[in-house]
This record gives C-alpha cells, structure tokens and sequence, in this order.
C-alpha cells in the first residue's frame, strides 16, 4: 500500500520534532505528514486549518538536513516556546516526536483547548530514568490528550511504570514507505558491493547506525570474526569509531569495513546479504523495517520493539544483547536460509509497517481528537 492510500488525513496537524536530523523519529515524521497530507482532508469538529505540518525546536548538527520549519535556537528557549506556540495556534491537533518535544509542547499549549498527541519513540523503561526524572516525565505524559507507543511493550511500561492510563494509549508502529526500498536486483548487488570496494563473490553482513556506546557494534566486530570469509559492512559514524577501527584491526583485519555516513540505507541492503543489530537500547529501529522491505533477514538485539519485526525464526534471528556467540549462531542460521527468510521478512514488513498502513491508523486517531 503507498502513501496515497491512507483512508483519511491529518490535515492541521502539527508535528514536533527535536532537531532537523536525519534520525528515525523525524524522518518518520517528515514521511508521516506527507503520507496525511496525500490522504483525504481530516475532518476537524471545529475547523479546517490546512495540511499538515513539521516544524522543528532546533536545526540539527548539520544544519535544516530535512528542509522543516526552524522554531528557534534553543530546544526550551522563550523564543522556541512562542514559536511553537503560535503554529500551534494554527492546528487543530500536536503532535509531538521524542522526550525533548513532550516539555516543550506541553508548556506552549498551556492555557489553550489544542489537544496533543505524544509519540513515545524509545523504550520508556530506559530512556525515563528513575526517581525526579521518572516522575516529571510521567507528570508531562499525563497532560497529553492521547501517547502513541510504537509496540505493545512500550504501552504496557507506561501503564504499569508510569501510571498511564491505559485507555490513553494506542500502539501504532514506525511505519516506512515500502517504495523506497525495493528487493535489490543483481545489478544492483553487483554494484552496491564495488562501490564499497567489497569483494566479489563474498558473504556480507551489514550494521547500519551510530558507532555509539548503545550500538554495541563491538559485539557485531567479534561476532563476524569468528566465521570464515564473512565481510562487515559498517555504515554509519559516531564516537566510538577510532576504537571500533583498532579492534577491527585486531580481530577480522581485511573483513571489516568502514563506510561512514550514507543518505540513506539503501545502498548497504543491496550490498548485504543479512543485517546485523547489535543494540544494547532501542525503541522500534526503522532500519529492520527497511531491511525486511529490502527482503534482507536480520539477526538482531532482544531489546525494544524488535520482536514487532524481526520474528524468531521466521524472519530472522533475536539474540541476548552482548552474547558475541549468539550473534555468531544467529548469522549462520540467516546466512544459510537467506531467501526464505528474506522473502517472510518483506512479507511481513509490508502488511504491519508499510507506510500507508501506518497512516491510516494515525489519521484516524487524529480525526477521532478533533471531531
């Protein structure tokens, strides 16, 4: 299903992100307002407002890398909270993308009947902490009209944890637009791989994301190290690189290779034949999405959501974070039964997360707040 098929749209909403970044949660939101705005007009109880839009607290690090609307400079400046106050004004409905948004959306909206809509991004477990923090952070939740959990888990932490009502939660998952990631043709295979400089003929695993302390990607290095003429492929940058480089080195020297930041992931699924999460921390990584509608199996963390994509045994391999071992076992597993598992995989991906599917559901919680 495309992004035209969503049943009904999110006409004056308005969609909080933290910075403009190419992250998970904002380009989720970027592709969820344009999958609202190619659906039918939301039919507000109280007025048509127009389609809808994002809007961002901050620039990103490498400057407005999604082209959104800058609201300020700082995430809780005064002159960010007006901003995002007066575009507020003009919706019927916000939405708001991360822990940073929920404050800031929460104080401009004070004092106004503009109801909001949270998206809880990440595993409420981890990302809440504990004692003050825990508690502020459920103080801010409960002001919200409505919080969108992007799997079954998370909305049960913010009940039994947070003390959400249950009632106030829906779970709806990340959802991706299936025409941006195709099953990757043999020419296309063939010249993903050259242009990583990737052997010909070679297995190759692919770990796409931050080289960060929660990426655990040292587990990805030990566990591809142990089998015989497997190549990791490495895309993405971060702190943790310099470091991951001199154990690459050690371990698996000419198997482990570094691409750096790409536009987008692409271009490694087609160069991989598997796809390898070694995550300590996530919430619902879009990048085994994306890899399941590239037909491409995982072996992945038991963390987060990522039991909604990857289905043990069916789809992929879940692995207990940190066990080099486990990861190893998994790759041997999808490596022999890749086509299978590949086409399960995109199956699957496409009848849960496939972008349209995912609006839909989003545009009728909207339409259902402003009726």
């Amino acid at each position: 299903m495309g992004t035209n098929d969503a049943e009904s749209g999110g006409g004056g909403s308005l969609h909080v992100i933290t910075a403009s970044q190419r992250r998970g949660a904002e380009l989720f939101a970027v592709d969820l307002a344009a999958a609202l705005t190619n659906g039918a007009t939301l039919r507000s109880a109280r007025t048509e407002r127009g389609k809808p839009r994002v809007v961002a607290l901050t620039e990103g690090p490498e400057g407005n890398a999604l082209g959104v609307d800058i609201l300020g400079t700082q995430p809780y400046g005064l002159a960010t909270l007006r901003a995002l106050r007066r575009a507020a004004a003009e919706a019927d409905v916000v939405v708001a993308y991360g822990s940073k948004t929920l404050p800031a959306s929460v104080f401009s909206l004070l004092g106004t009947s503009t109801p909001l809509v949270y998206r809880n991004i990440g595993d409420p477990q981890v990302w809440s902490g504990k004692g003050w923090r825990r508690w502020r952070t459920a103080a801010l939740m409960r002001r919200a009209a409505h919080i969108v959990a992007v799997w079954p888990g998370a909305a049960d932490t913010l009940v039994k944890v947070h003390g959400i009502r249950a009632d106030q939660i829906t779970v709806i998952p990340r959802g991706v637009p299936a025409d941006q990631y195709p099953v990757p043709s043999r020419l296309e295979r063939v010249a993903a791989r050259k242009a990583f400089g990737l052997p010909p003929g070679q297995t190759v695993v692919a770990c796409i994301g931050a080289l960060s302390p929660e990426k655990d990607v040292t587990t990805a290095i030990s566990a591809v190290a142990t089998l015989d003429n497997v190549h990791l492929l490495l895309a993405g940058d971060g702190p943790d690189r310099a470091a991951l480089e001199r154990h690459a080195y050690a371990a698996a020297p000419d198997r482990i290779h570094f691409a750096g930041v790409l536009p987008g992931s692409q271009q490694a699924l087609a160069a991989a034949d598997a796809i390898l999460l070694t995550s300590r921390t996530e919430g619902m990584p879009g990048v085994l999405i994306e890899a399941g509608l590239a037909a491409r199996p995982a072996v992945a963390s038991d963390v987060g959501g990522v039991r909604s994509i990857v289905l043990d045994g069916r789809t992929g391999v879940v692995v207990k974070p940190g066990d080099v071992d486990g990861f190893a076992d998994g790759l041997r597993t999808v490596l022999t039964e890749a086509a299978p598992l590949g086409a399960a995989a995109r199956d699957h991906c496409l009848a849960n997360f496939e972008l349209g599917v995912v609006a839909t559901r989003w545009a009728e919680l909207l339409e259902g707040l402003t009726r």
